[in-house]
């Protein structure tokens, strides 16, 4: 048996015995629970959602669960397709006559769930109350190259720049901002009011958030007449609650174990598709050993994907060799990468100055916080760089003690994920950029390129997205040789629901659009 073997055959175990643990726990529970379940009203469907939104005034709320939630009540002025360009919506055209001026052409016949017709001023109002300062939000730092908006007539918008900012298009889209009544306060935050497919009933902190069906929806109406998003923090909970048939659906809510073993349940069934959340290994290139360009890719070769994806993942993720996802319309597939390749790690290392004394080259130390799945991880990762002589210390903390240190510099190694920011490639400004560093942005590498830096910037200023595919391109092939992050994978998105809920689809993003279409099978 070659040594690479052996992490193979540890993940394997572990993750077996943590799956017999969580189930047999939850089927005794539900030796007690079954009997008092109660099963949702033939005319509402349960969601499980992990947490309450924070906020569902689209201004203000920046968490998942605001802007998903927020998405199905709101209408922003553009959406996004499933290559994350942006389409028409609210905005069924707009003209660019100069790298300073947008101008929007409203959809006509739109109405807000009160009634009230949508118009320019509505639009107006919205950013207007973040750039006035009227509603305090942090969300006013986005549209910061805005100075004024203009509304020349109905439906008509004309947003004008202060210096030429290619990403507002995507900061009007996909649920970045949608669009409140004129006049809007912080009532909002109570009652929303948008013009989207679902309108707002009540909600309660930490226990619910219900909507029910807009018939009047300027689209495709929804099929569903209610939709009740149920707070279950734990995720035990969450597998018995739709074992029981009390909750309907969970989207990217469960361990992959518990995933394998619902799909098992024949009153479920399993939805899986590509998803664009990415998973990475971050070096500090600051660090004294870690700021030698060999050593970043020795430890690239030396890490086997394959068995972390298929025995801590079960399948339920693919390998990714850049931070954007595959579907972006900027992905470059041309990058170098970095198979699993010992020997290649070993020679570098050696390259490097870094040979083995007593089999070890030198210590490094990986931060991670306390969930089980990063955990073990880190246990696997420590034993295949073990392989090429490289001794991986693992120090656990709390999340906030964690991410503290994260954001400090206080790391020569950790690993977290991307959620949704990797899908627009102005992240290469925001993640890479040299004036990025923490609390500025989300440089937590401290990685510092000139010449990247100088491609950030003509991207963002250019409209004509195939000299921005190019320019990313090029970053991408840069981020790829000089690796600040060591890519891991793309999860997918996992939506279990009961056979009730029918006409379900899942785009990359992984949010709550398949609400839109969902209908229910009343004869289940």
């Amino acid at each position: 048996m070659s040594s690479g073997s052996g992490p193979v055959l540890c993940a394997d175990a572990l993750i077996s015995r943590l799956t017999s643990l969580v189930f047999c726990a939850a089927l005794l529970c539900l030796l007690f629970a079954t009997s008092c379940a109660r099963r949702p009203d033939s005319d509402t469907v349960v969601m499980i959602i992990e947490s309450s939104p924070t906020n569902l005034d689209p201004r203000v709320g920046l968490d998942a669960q605001s802007e998903r939630v927020g998405s199905l009540i709101f209408d922003d002025l553009l959406t996004r397709d499933d290559h994350f360009n942006v389409q028409p919506w609210l905005a069924e055209s707009w003209d660019i006559p100069n790298a300073l001026t947008y101008v929007f052409h409203l959809r006509h016949g739109v109405r807000f769930h009160d009634g009230r017709p949508l118009t320019s001023r509505d639009v107006k109002w919205t950013f207007d109350s973040l750039l006035q300062g009227k509603i305090l939000s942090t969300k006013t730092n986005v549209y910061r190259f805005v100075d004024h908006i203009d509304a020349p007539d109905d439906f008509t918008v004309i947003f004008r720049l202060k210096e030429p900012f290619a990403t507002l298009l995507w900061n009007l889209s996909g649920g970045a901002m949608g669009i409140v009544p004129y006049g809007s306060g912080k009532e909002v935050t109570l009652h929303p009011i948008g013009t989207g497919p679902f309108r707002f009933v009540s909600a309660q902190q930490d226990k619910e958030v219900i909507l029910e069906r807009n018939p009047d929806f300027w689209g495709e109406p929804a099929h569903l007449q209610r939709v009740r998003f149920a707070v279950v923090p734990d995720t035990t909970t969450r597998a018995l609650e739709l074992r029981k048939g009390s909750a309907d659906l969970a989207i990217n809510a469960l361990t992959s174990d518990m995933v394998v073993a619902l799909g098992r349940d024949p009153k479920l069934q399993v939805l899986t598709a590509p998803g664009s959340i990415y998973a990475y290994l971050a070096l500090n290139v600051r660090d004294p050993i870690l700021k030698d360009v060999r050593v970043r890719q020795a430890l690239a070769y030396a890490i086997d994907r394959r068995p972390l994806i298929h025995y801590v993942w079960r399948d339920l993720a693919l390998p990714a060799a850049n931070i954007l996802p595959v579907q972006s319309w900027a992905y470059a597939s041309d990058v170098p990468q970095y198979s699993y390749d010992p020997d290649h790690a070993r020679e570098l290392l050696d390259n490097a100055g870094h040979r083995p004394i007593n089999g070890v080259r030198f210590h490094l130390t990986m931060k991670t916080s306390t969930e089980e799945s990063t955990r073990l991880m880190a246990a696997v990762l420590q034993q295949q760089l073990r392989d090429v002589g490289v001794a991986l210390d693992i120090r656990t903390y709390e999340f906030a003690t964690f991410f503290s240190d994260v954001t400090k510099g206080a790391f020569q190694l950790y690993s977290l994920r991307w959620i949704g920011g990797n899908e627009d490639p102005d992240i290469f400004e925001y993640a890479f950029a040299s004036d990025k560093f923490p609390p500025k942005g989300a440089n937590r590498s401290y990685y510092s390129n000139p010449h990247l830096d100088q491609l950030v910037e003509e991207a963002r200023k250019t409209t004509d997205q195939q000299t921005r595919k190019r320019l990313y391109g090029n970053i991408q092939h840069i981020l790829a040789t000089d690796l600040p992050y060591i890519n891991l994978w793309y999860f997918d998105n996992v939506l279990v629901h009961t056979r009730r809920v029918t006409s379900l689809t899942l785009n990359p993003s992984g949010n709550y659009d398949f609400l839109r279409t969902a209908a229910l099978d009343r004869m289940q």
